[in-house]
């Protein structure tokens, strides 16, 4: 029987454990075959505190697990395959471990940015394919860059990146915006915005890093290259919640609700990271949250004298 197990080894997990490890409640961190959540394919990170010079995202995560380690956190590496929630204790099955049951049960699985399955995606992902603009957009200065999508947060991507690029090429698949009207009006305001209308990307360019976009236009079956140094892919994230589908309240799109904190539908059950956050998706934010969890977790076991 553990006290409280942290599904989940991003900054929200680790931070989690970090704080529950301090508060003496000897979590366990359910770390997954890939550990690390999505820093790990993050080259350099400026933005989290603390790094005056920048740190590398795996080094980043190395470091956070290794604070955790220190103050008692056990770890376990393996898929969880099952949850059961219905009932006191939880239970928490796992493909390397069994069956694990539990007081409590922080979430911190996180979210997946949408993919656009092209051969060279993952291989130039962080050498000029990114999902994130906040976080890599400070590196692209003076260039010419591209973001893939027409919704809301591809207009939002493609505003933020002007403040840096010469220049945004928008590539979307339709002929009209899907994103809310205010966004296009300041998109389409935008004098550094451009609008490649009717197209999909078909490949990205670049050897060690991107080069530009090959295109094909959906309408006429023309393709052709554009040029740009950086590839943003703005489709959309997945919240990583199937596991948990049925048995907690979730909004539309599948991210989990939480309310007063990190409390789920179910007491005993917390959620941190962006497996609760559509809209900031940073590496602190989630820390933040990750600490809050722990923290929630600690009172909730007071409250059951645990």
């Amino acid at each position: 029987m553990r006290r409280v197990v942290i599904i989940g080894s991003g900054p929200a997990g680790l931070t989690a454990a970090v704080y529950a490890a301090r508060a003496n409640l000897s979590p366990l961190v359910i770390e997954g075959w890939q550990s690390g959540g999505q820093l790990t394919t993050t080259t350099e990170v400026e933005n989290f505190p603390g790094f005056a010079k920048g740190i590398m995202g795996p080094e980043l995560m190395k470091e956070m697990r290794g604070q955790a380690e220190r103050f008692g956190t056990e770890f376990l590496t393996g898929d969880v395959t099952k949850v059961a929630f219905g009932a006191h204790p939880f239970t928490i099955d796992v493909d390397s471990g069994g069956t694990i049951e539990t007081k409590a049960v922080i979430i911190a699985t996180g979210a997946s940015a949408i993919q656009l399955g092209l051969k060279n995606e993952l291989r130039l992902t962080g050498h000029g394919v990114s999902t994130c603009a906040t976080c890599d957009g400070f590196f692209f200065r003076g260039k010419e860059l591209i973001v893939v999508g027409g919704g809301d947060s591809a207009l939002e991507e493609a505003t933020f990146l002007t403040k840096f690029a010469t220049k945004v090429s928008v590539v979307h698949r339709r002929d009209r915006l899907r994103a809310s009207k205010i966004m296009q009006d300041r998109a389409l305001k935008n004098e550094k915005i451009a609008f490649v209308w009717n197209s999909v990307v078909e490949d990205i360019l670049g050897d060690a890093f991107v080069t530009g976009a090959k295109l094909k236009n959906i309408v006429t079956g023309k393709t052709a290259e554009l040029p740009g140094a950086g590839v943003f892919v703005a489709i959309g994230h997945r919240p990583n919640t199937a596991l948990f589908s049925g048995q907690l309240d979730m909004d539309q799109r599948g991210y989990i609700r939480t309310s007063r904190g990190t409390m789920t539908s179910i007491p005993g059950i917390f959620a941190a990271g962006d497996v609760q956050d559509p809209v900031y998706r940073q590496a602190v934010t989630a820390a933040g949250t990750g600490c809050m969890a722990a923290i929630d977790a600690e009172r909730y076991l007071e409250s059951l004298h645990a």
